[in-house]
């Protein structure tokens, strides 16, 4: 199954995606900069800038600036990674920013449960807020 990620709310894709994970099927998701997160700017940015201060790479909690990456580890947080059926749920997603060529030209879906409601002027796109954080994907 290919994702497009346009659009849709950064907590809904992922739990969407993991239960889909867990049953057995493989995800690919396409423009992971375009999921958006919903809430006041100010407040999105600094819970993520606040996450990714608490740890580093060597040493601690680790959190990614990527948008693909972020999107992942999101997905992450709601499967049991830790247990063989979570990692093996893992191993079945890819992530992209943009569409890669090997996907260009085929058909892709968006779950009805991903898709913003009332989302409104409150909300920003995964890709600017990685930009805030540092990436330049």
């Amino acid at each position: 199954m290919i994702v497009d990620a346009t659009g849709l709310v950064l907590g809904r894709l992922a739990s969407v995606t993991a239960t889909q994970l867990l049953a057995g099927e493989e995800i690919h998701i396409v423009n992971a900069e375009k999921a958006i997160v919903t809430g006041r700017r100010e407040n999105i940015y600094g819970e993520y800038a606040h996450t990714r201060s608490r740890g580093t790479k060597e040493k601690g909690p680790y959190f990614p600036k990527r948008p693909d990456m972020i999107l992942k580890r999101t997905v992450r947080g709601m499967l049991p990674y830790k247990m063989k059926r979570g990692r093996d749920a893992l191993s079945r997603l890819r992530v992209y920013v943009g569409v890669p060529r090997e996907l260009k030209g085929q058909t892709f879906e968006q779950p009805e449960g991903a898709r913003a409601r009332d989302v409104g002027v409150r909300h920003i796109e995964l890709g600017e807020l990685s930009k805030r954080l540092g990436s330049n994907f």
